[in-house]
This record gives structure tokens, C-alpha cells and sequence, in this order.
């Protein structure tokens, strides 16, 4: 069984993830209002990061992967290493790793030469089905968690859904393409830069 002081730090973390799923859920509910927004605001980094696909001189990088971005594994599996019972209970990596890995796959090459406006609907697309997957990597842990917290089913499912909906607008936050940032849409691409 898990200490007491793990046990406090977990409720921590889902109560955190409570709050920012509750702003997800918000931004859902306007969500044709967001998406003409967010393509407005991010449309002229597409079109910086379309010449630099376009160029025949630019070169894909190889495919690197840190699992979650953010510090997610990083942090996950400094937990498991700091507390064997941490790791004993939720394993060493994060137990949606896969859906990230999934993702970076797609922001590594920007979803292929596309253009601006389908590359902005196929990673608006890879944001979304990070979140499904993270949503759905539930059903592999929801008994054990049953069992380990006594938490109830809704309890479950309502801490799932708040993290899948925190890591949808995280990647919508930080994952624009032309950002410089090492996570960017298009990171496997040399910098670009716009007016």
C-alpha cells in the first residue's frame, strides 16, 4: 500500500488536473469560436514553417522522442526511482507514454509537406487524438486504481478525462510550429521564423 504523504501528493495532482480539465471543458464548449481563434493566431507560423518544408535544401532531422513533454516522464520516472512504492504501484513510465510517443511522431515531421492550412487541421487532429488516447489508456489501470485508492468509477474517469483535457491544451499552448521550442509542430524541421 502506498504512504500516506504519496497518497496526499497524488490527491494534489489530480485536484490540479481537476482544475485545468474544468478550463478544458470551457474552451470545449466553444469550440468553433477556439478553433477560428487559434487558427487566426497560429496561421502565420504555418506559413513560415511551409517555406521551410518547401525548400529544397531543408532536411527532416531524425525522429527523437523525450516519451511526455513537460517534464511528464521526466518527472514520472524520478518519482518511481524516489519512491519504490510509486513505481511499484503505477509502473516507471507513465502509463499513457505510448499516446506522447504517438505524438511526437506526428510534430516531429509536422504531419508531412501539407501546406499551412492542412497542416494546421492535421496537428489541430494529432492534439486531439493525444487526448483520446490519453483518455482511453484509463481502461488498462481503472481496476488497479479502483483498488488502490478506493476511488470510485466516476472518480476515475473524472480524473482521466481532467489529465487528457490539461495535456490537449498544454499542446495547444506550447506546440505551435515556428516557436523555437524543442516540442514545436515541426521540430524534426531547422528553425523558422515570421513576420
Amino acid at each position: 500500500m502506498i504512504g500516506l504523504v504519496t497518497a496526499m501528493r497524488l490527491r494534489k495532482f489530480i485536484a490540479i488536473g481537476l482544475l485545468a480539465g474544468i478550463s478544458a471543458a470551457q474552451a470545449t464548449a466553444q469550440d468553433t469560436e477556439t478553433t477560428a481563434f487559434r487558427r487566426a493566431v497560429e496561421m502565420p507560423s504555418q506559413r513560415a514553417l511551409e517555406k521551410v518544408q518547401r525548400d529544397p535544401e531543408t532536411e527532416l532531422g531524425p525522429f527523437t522522442t523525450d516519451g511526455c513533454s513537460g517534464g511528464i516522464s521526466g518527472g514520472w520516472s524520478i518519482a518511481s526511482i524516489r519512491f519504490p512504492s510509486f513505481a511499484e504501484a503505477h509502473m516507471e513510465n507513465p502509463p499513457w507514454e505510448d499516446c506522447c510517443v504517438t505524438h511526437d511522431q506526428s510534430y516531429h515531421s509536422a504531419g508531412g509537406d501539407l501546406g499551412a492550412e492542412a497542416s494546421f487541421e492535421a496537428r489541430l487532429l494529432a492534439d486531439n487524438k493525444l487526448m483520446m488516447c490519453v483518455r482511453n489508456s484509463q481502461a488498462e489501470r481503472e481496476n488497479a486504481l479502483y483498488l488502490l485508492y478506493g476511488m470510485s468509477p466516476e472518480d476515475v474517469d473524472f480524473a482521466y478525462d481532467a489529465i487528457a483535457k490539461a495535456m490537449f491544451l498544454s499542446v495547444r499552448f506550447g506546440g505551435s510550429p515556428c516557436s523555437g521550442l524543442p516540442w514545436r509542430w515541426g521540430y524534426g524541421y531547422p528553425g523558422c521564423f515570421f513576420d
